[in-house]
Parts: structure tokens; C-alpha cells; sequence
């Protein structure tokens, strides 16, 4: 169980605190955070009123921009006339009208507020991935009308995951004098870290995103027909035009669909998909001189892991640099905190109480309480098979590469990994690779990715599939596994992907991590760089970060494939745009190994017992 999860050591107000507000439902309790009533007979007279008092809604509050524009939002506060602290979370989704009562009651005043142009505030929308969002600037003039409010103590924090999670970035990189904590969540450094990952679009997530996320409310505001609601554009997703968008070619049409500011915005993102506008290291870090909690999983299609080291190394004071943390668990992007994903239950240690995390953070760096926040380890992370949770001063923590090299032939069913090269012979596999019919990706209907069971796709021609023999002792590692592949293609321009499963005794092939590399950026997205049809060349892939343990009895499974749609754009094999063309082409692909072709995957191994 990760530190600052347990029953605190703190004070003994702090820790009745984080016992009482623990929230719903009531018979439930989450990791470390055990539900105890008998608290009542110790509990300071103080604490007993403000976590018995009713809490004040106020709903559509006003706060004034500097350019005038009116950003509205709802506050939840304790029903007394006490003073607190402020904290602000900012979003595009429309406020929530409850949910922030337990840090209320945990004696905040929280402020949800509408971004501009959504929902209930005024002013035009941008998208995060324009140069001129504005976000800082009117997160900057939040924080300081809250600080002056007659409830407010002056001292605010600002939190948030995702969107929620870049706002709060931004915010604090404006420097607002009476910000005091932050608390920003599983949103990477740069956006082309989600969406244009190893130089290939994701489209389906974020056609998605487009369409029922931000379209509905824009299309209300300007008088345009429905949906006008996010709910009501899901429910027309679902059931009819999903398999419509997730296969659109040529891809940028989608703007002729979306209303504006939208539809410009997104036009001009497909101008330059790999743009890297967010900078954190340049704008954000260094002017920190506050430390930030994050909270992420190892299947979250917004991983934010670097964050901890960009933190530790140009942040704008020593706390900063010192005391910022994250939290890795087993988690995918919605269902942090929780213990199953998909088909996979790994355990009461993968259930934590968040929220009360979360508190315990701000109660520390906005109220002071001597409570045990600096001495959690900068990062925690779930090891998988295990199911344990283990702690690193930074990322990746130390470990010895350790070398599985593709041996055999995996045409018929599995070629083999072994720890030894085959020196003396070339061994060449093949597969058709048909963007007309892609290797589909393995997720639910809510198109968020998820841990999956590899062997689903033991029917598929266009999958090469190799594993080690059932291992004697267990082999742990954690950081990010490296691939060195030779392979060859027909075509002027391909993708290959690698995928890293624990293969149990049963047969099921758990997913571990995976990659992918699109061919004329296999040197870097900065250049382009077609193949010679039929020349073999080398690709080095780093697969996402993972930490996991093989248990005694299974298997390493690697795989190689073109496509992993719509989880990835469709590479068309033509050396054109993909994104705004049409035409696709079979490539005939060839794997080589053995001999000079030393085609292995590298394992960041942290012990092997």
C-alpha cells in the first residue's frame, strides 16, 4: 500500500479529519482509509461542528476577467462564517452542481468554474492546442478574486486531472501571487505526448473528443440544431455514427462537422499535429516554486510520468525540485483509484482513497498541518504481478538492461525469445499488412484504453508472435523496454508496433506496455525520411513506461504488427498524407533476425529471483 495512504501519522486533528469526510458510500471504504465511527468520543469539538456542517451552494458565481468577460461557476463552502482556504478547478465540461462537499467539510471553499466560452461563461472558447488559449491569464484573475472574497482566508490551491489537470498548469505558470499548492493530474508535458504519439494521430479518442465532448455546448450557444448536450451525443455515437467518424477519410473533414471556434481550432491543429506548443520545460516548471502531486496509470493514454523528473530538474525552488510527487498505479485514465480494470481485478492494494490523498496534500502545503506528505517518496508506482506498491527518489528507477532476442520462425504459431542470439543463420518472416482491414483495437465502447488479453487475436494472419520459455524465477522490471528491429517493407512509408504481455500458464497474454514507430519518422519527428522498398532497415522503439513482475511459470510474449486502429491512425502505406488523403495500399512487410539482424527487445530489469 503506497505511503500517505495508511492511517496517517500526523496530528491527531488531521487524521480524524480524513477519517470522517471519507465519502460515499457510506458501507465502503477505500484503501487505507477505514471507515470508524467510534473517532466521535476524541474527535476536537471544532472538527466535530465543521465536518457536521451543512454546506452553502452558490450557484452561477460570477468572477470578472481583466478583459471584461464574465466566467461563471458554482461554490461549495462550509454554511458558517469562518474564513478558509480556496480551490479552484477550472473545466471545459460544464461545472459540476455537487461532489466537492467532502472538501467543504474538510474545511475548503471550492470554486468549479465554466471556462471561457463554456457553459455558463461568457467569452470565445480556444482549444488547448492553440498558442493563445488564455487559460493562464484567467485562471491568474480566478485565483485572486477568490483570495479577496469575505470567506476566503487568501490563501488558494488549484486542482485538476486531464483538461482540469493542463488549466491548473497554467494557471500556476502565471504566477498568481496567492496560489499556494497545486495539485495537476495525468495530463503530459506536451500534447503531441497524446495525440500525435510516435508520429501517428489517435484519432478515434480524440474524434470523440471533438464531437461529444466539446461540439454540443458550442452548438447551444450559437443557436445551431442538437445535440446540444453532451449525453445527447453520446447516445447518437453509440448507436449509429461511431463506425462513421473512427473510419472518416480523409480524417480532416471532421472540421465541416464541428461548429465554431471549434472547427477552426482543429483545422489549424492538423496543420501541424506534432506541435509542441505546451513547453513545459521552457514556461511552466521554472516558474514554480510550489512542488505538484499527480496521480497517473500505466494503461492512461495521458500518462504523465515525466512530469516528476521535469519538476526535479528545472523547477523554480528547491521544494519544488524536492517535494513534488507522483503516483503510478494500474490504472487507465477514468478509473484511477480503483482496483479492476477490464477484465483484470489486481487487488484491494490498487483501490486508494484519492480524495483523501488529495487533502492530505493541501492540508499540508495551504493549512500547514505537520502531517506526513514530506516524506512520501517522489514516486510511488504499482508493481503488476506482484500487485504491490513500490517507491524511487525519480523515474525510472536503477536497473540492468537484460536482452531477449526473436529466434525461431513465427509464421505458423509462436516463434521463440531467448536470452542468446542466433549468430550463424538469417531467419525472414512475413506478413501483409492492409490498412483496409487493420489489426483493431482491443477497448470498450467508451474508447479508453485499458489492459487486454493479447491471445483474442490468435485468429489474425498479420500478427508475428514470439515467446520465452515458462521462466524458472520471477523477473521484474520497470521503466521503459526498448525494441531494436530490423525489418523491411514494400512500401515508401509503414508503421510497426511491439507489444510486451505476460503470458500465463493458461495461455492468456496479458498486456504489459507497447509501441509503435512510423517509418518516415524513425529518426525523429523533425524529419522525414521515406524507406527504400525492400531494404532492410533498423527501428529503435521505447515502449511506454511499465513496471511489472513475470511470475515463475510464464512467459515473455512479444508481438509485432502495422496497426493498432483506431487507437492509431492508419498508416496508408503510400507515402502521402494520412490524414488528408484517401488512397491505401497493401505493404508487404519482412521481420529479420538472427545472424546481423540482432532484432531483440531490452528489458529494464530490476531483479530476477
Amino acid at each position: 500500500m503506497p505511503i500517505g495512504f495508511n492511517v496517517r501519522e500526523g496530528s491527531e486533528e488531521e487524521d480524524n479529519l480524513s477519517t470522517i469526510t471519507t465519502s460515499p458510500p457510506a458501507s465502503r471504504s477505500k484503501s487505507g482509509f477505514p471507515i470508524n465511527l467510534l473517532f466521535f468520543c476524541s474527535c476536537p469539538p471544532r472538527l466535530i461542528l465543521l465536518a457536521m456542517l451543512n454546506v452553502i451552494r452558490e450557484f452561477d458565481v460570477a468572477v470578472p476577467m481583466r478583459d471584461g468577460v464574465l466566467l461563471r461557476g458554482t461554490i461549495f463552502r462550509p454554511d458558517d462564517s469562518g474564513q478558509y482556504p480556496a480551490l479552484l478547478v477550472r473545466s471545459p465540461y460544464g461545472t459540476s452542481l455537487e461532489g466537492y462537499e467532502r472538501h467543504a467539510r474538510a474545511g475548503y471553499v471550492v470554486y468549479a468554474q465554466d471556462m471561457r466560452g463554456r457553459y455558463t461563461s461568457d467569452g470565445e472558447f480556444r482549444l488547448f492546442a492553440c498558442d493563445d488559449h488564455g487559460e493562464d491569464l484567467d485562471g491568474y484573475d480566478t485565483v485572486e478574486w477568490l483570495a479577496e472574497q469575505s470567506w476566503c482566508n487568501g490563501q488558494v490551491g488549484h486542482f485538476g486531472s486531464s483538461y482540469l489537470g493542463l488549466t491548473t498548469w497554467m494557471t500556476s505558470r502565471a504566477k498568481p501571487p496567492h496560489l499556494i499548492a497545486i495539485n495537476a493530474e495525468t495530463i503530459p508535458p506536451e500534447l503531441a505526448d497524446i495525440d500525435y504519439t510516435w508520429g501517428s494521430f489517435r484519432p478515434a479518442r480524440r474524434m470523440h473528443f471533438w464531437l461529444t465532448n466539446m461540439a454540443p455546448d458550442l452548438r447551444r450557444k450559437l443557436g445551431l440544431p442538437k445535440p446540444h448536450t453532451t449525453q445527447e451525443e453520446r447516445a447518437l455515437w453509440d448507436d449509429e455514427t461511431h463506425v462513421r467518424w473512427k473510419n472518416l477519410l480523409p480524417m480532416t473533414d471532421v472540421v465541416h462537422h464541428l461548429p465554431e471556434p471549434l472547427a477552426r481550432d482543429v483545422s489549424d491543429w492538423f496543420k501541424d499535429p506534432g506541435r509542441r506548443n505546451w513547453k513545459f520545460a521552457e514556461t511552466v516548471y521554472p516558474q514554480l516554486g510550489m512542488p505538484n502531486l499527480d496521480v497517473t496509470g500505466w494503461y492512461d493514454h495521458c500518462l504523465s510520468l515525466a512530469h516528476v523528473a521535469g519538476m526535479q530538474k528545472y523547477g523554480g525552488s528547491e521544494v519544488a525540485r524536492q517535494q513534488t510527487k507522483v503516483i503510478i498505479g494500474p490504472w487507465n485514465h477514468p478509473n484511477r483509484g480503483e482496483r479492476q480494470l477490464g477484465e483484470v481485478d489486481f487487488g484491494p492494494n490498487a483501490e486508494v482513497d484519492l480524495w483523501g490523498m488529495r487533502l492530505s496534500w493541501f492540508d499540508h502545503w495551504i493549512k500547514g498541518i505537520d502531517n506526513d506528505v514530506e516524506s512520501w517518496p517522489a514516486v510511488q508506482y504499482f508493481e503488476m504481478g506482484t500487485n504491490e506498491w513500490r517507491a524511487a527518489e525519480s523515474w525510472p528507477p536503477p536497473s540492468q538492461p537484460q536482452d531477449w532476442y526473436l529466434d525461431g520462425s513465427a509464421q505458423d504459431s509462436c516463434g521463440s525469445l531467448t536470452s542468446q542470439p542466433e549468430t550463424k543463420s538469417v531467419t525472414e518472416e512475413h506478413y501483409d499488412y492492409d490498412p483496409h482491414d487493420p489489426l483493431p483495437t482491443q477497448w470498450p465502447e467508451t474508447l479508453i484504453t485499458q489492459v487486454t488479453d493479447r491471445s483474442k487475436f490468435a485468429h489474425r494472419a498479420d500478427i508475428l508472435r514470439y515467446r520465452s520459455e515458462p521462466l524458472s524465477k520471477s523477473l521484474t522490471i520497470a521503466g521503459n523496454p526498448e525494441v531494436v528491429l530490423f525489418a523491411a517493407s514494400s512500401a515508401l512509408d509503414t508503421d510497426f508496433f511491439v507489444w510486451l504481455s505476460d503470458e500465463t500458464p493458461d495461455g492468456t497474454a496479458m498486456e504489459i506496455t507497447s509501441g509503435m514507430v512510423r517509418a518516415r519518422h524513425r529518426n525523429g519527428l523533425d524529419k522525414t525520411e521515406f524507406l527504400k522498398p525492400g531494404q532492410s532497415e533498423e527501428f529503435r522503439l521505447e515502449l511506454r513506461p511499465t513496471s511489472h513482475c513475470f511470475l515463475p511459470g510464464h512467459r515473455i510474449r512479444v508481438e509485432i504488427s502495422s496497426s493498432d486502429f483506431p487507437n492509431f491512425d492508419r498508416n496508408h502505406n503510400t507515402g502521402g498524407d494520412d490524414l488528408r488523403e484517401t488512397t491505401m495500399e497493401v505493404a508487404h512487410q519482412t521481420i529479420l533476425h538472427g545472424g546481423e539482424y540482432s532484432t531483440h527487445i531490452s528489458l529494464p530489469v530490476m531483479s530476477a529471483t
